[in-house]
C-alpha cells in the first residue's frame, strides 16, 4: 500500500512539474512573462561593451506590433549570445509591471525570450556626458514636428557611444549574423542609412556625428539628422566610391555596408514585401531585411495564409511571433 502511494505521489508530482514548466515557457501569460529577475535588472548590469543590440520605441506604445515583435525575437535568435535591448519610452520608471486589468501578448512574448530585456527610455539619463544632452535641455519638442524621430535619431547616437553594439530599426528582421563590428549600411551608392549600424563603445565616429547633429540640427527637414547626418559624416570619414558586384567598401576605422546587406529591395518598391511572388528571393547577400514600415501609409499588415513575402518572412525568422500574434489571430 504503502508502495502504490508513493508510485502514485511521484506521478502527481511529475505532471505538477511538467504544468508549472509549461506555465513558465508558454509566450503568452495572463498579463506578463517577464521574469522577476529582469523587471529588478538596470541596463548597466546586463549591458557588455560592444555586444548588446538595442531597438528603440520613442512613441508611448507599450503593445509592440508583429512586426516590432518579428524585428526583436529573429535578432535573438540570431544573436543568442548577446543582450537584445528594447528601450521603450511607454515603460517608465513606475511602469515595468503592466496594469493588472491589460493584456499586451506581444509584450509578454518577448520578455519570455531568455536573453530580451526591455527596459524604460530615460533620454535625458541616456544623453548626459554626451554632446546632445546640451541640445536636449534647450529643444522644444513639443514644437518639433518630427519630435518621435528625432528622439531616435539622438538615442541611438548615444546608446552606441555608452555601450557600443549594433543599433536596429524595428522594421528589420534579422537572417543571419552580421560579421562586423564598426559598420554603416548603405541604403544606396554613397548614401548612408541610420536605420542599422554598428560600432565599438566610445567610437570617435559616433561622437563626431553628436557633434554634427548639434551644430547643423535643423528639425524642419526629414532625416537631416538621421540618414543625412550619417551621410555627410561618411564623406568626411571615408573616400567613397560606387559600388562593384555585392563587395562593401572599407574605410578607415568602420566598413560602409553594400545596399544588398539590408536593403536588397529599396524604398520604392516597399509593397513587394506585401506581394505573393512566383520565386521567392533567396536574400544570400543580405543580413537582415528592412521593411520600410515608414514607408507603409497604408497600413498593410501580414496576412495568416496570405502567401506574402512578409508572411514567409515571419514563419520562418520569428514563428513565436507568427504562432501567437498573427496565426493566432
Amino acid at each position: 500500500m504503502l508502495k502504490e502511494f508513493q508510485i502514485s505521489l511521484s506521478i502527481f508530482l511529475l505532471f505538477a512539474c511538467g504544468f508549472l514548466i509549461e506555465m513558465t515557457l508558454k509566450p503568452r501569460c495572463f498579463f506578463s512573462c517577464t521574469p522577476i529577475y529582469k523587471t529588478m535588472m538596470k541596463p548597466e548590469n546586463i549591458l557588455k561593451h560592444d555586444r548588446s543590440i538595442v531597438f528603440l520605441e520613442t512613441t508611448d506604445q507599450l503593445e509592440p506590433s508583429p512586426l516590432v515583435s518579428c524585428a526583436v525575437e529573429s535578432a535573438a535568435r540570431i544573436y543568442p549570445e548577446r543582450p537584445i535591448i528594447f528601450l521603450m519610452k511607454g515603460l517608465d520608471n513606475n511602469s515595468i509591471h503592466l496594469p493588472l486589468n491589460a493584456t499586451y501578448p506581444a509584450f509578454s512574448l518577448l520578455s519570455a525570450i531568455k536573453n530580451v530585456f526591455l527596459f524604460p527610455l530615460d533620454m535625458e539619463t541616456l544623453l548626459k556626458e554626451t554632446p546632445l544632452f546640451s541640445w536636449y535641455a534647450q529643444v522644444n519638442s513639443s514644437a518639433e514636428k518630427s519630435w518621435v524621430h528625432i528622439s531616435s535619431d539622438a538615442c541611438r547616437l548615444a546608446f552606441i557611444w555608452r555601450y557600443g553594439g549594433i543599433y536596429m530599426d524595428t522594421d528589420i528582421i534579422s537572417i543571419r549574423s552580421i560579421p562586423e563590428d564598426n559598420f554603416l549600411a548603405a541604403q544606396a551608392s554613397k548614401f548612408s542609412s541610420n536605420g542599422i549600424l554598428g560600432f565599438h563603445h566610445h567610437h570617435p565616429f559616433i561622437w563626431q556625428c553628436m557633434e554634427n547633429f548639434i551644430e547643423h540640427y535643423n528639425g524642419d527637414i526629414w532625416g537631416h539628422q538621421g540618414p543625412d547626418l550619417m551621410t555627410r559624416m561618411l564623406k568626411l570619414w571615408c573616400n567613397l566610391t560606387d559600388f562593384q558586384e555585392v563587395r562593401d567598401l572599407r574605410c578607415p576605422y568602420f566598413s560602409f555596408l553594400h545596399p544588398q546587406r539590408f536593403y536588397p529591395i529599396s524604398y520604392p518598391n516597399w509593397k513587394l514585401y506585401y506581394q505573393v511572388w512566383d520565386v521567392e528571393p533567396s536574400f544570400n547577400d543580405s543580413y537582415a531585411l528592412h521593411l520600410w514600415n515608414y514607408m507603409n501609409q497604408e497600413k498593410k499588415a501580414v496576412i495568416r495564409g496570405s502567401n506574402t513575402l512578409a508572411e514567409n518572412l515571419h514563419r520562418k525568422y520569428c514563428p513565436i511571433t507568427y504562432k501567437n500574434l498573427i496565426q493566432g489571430k
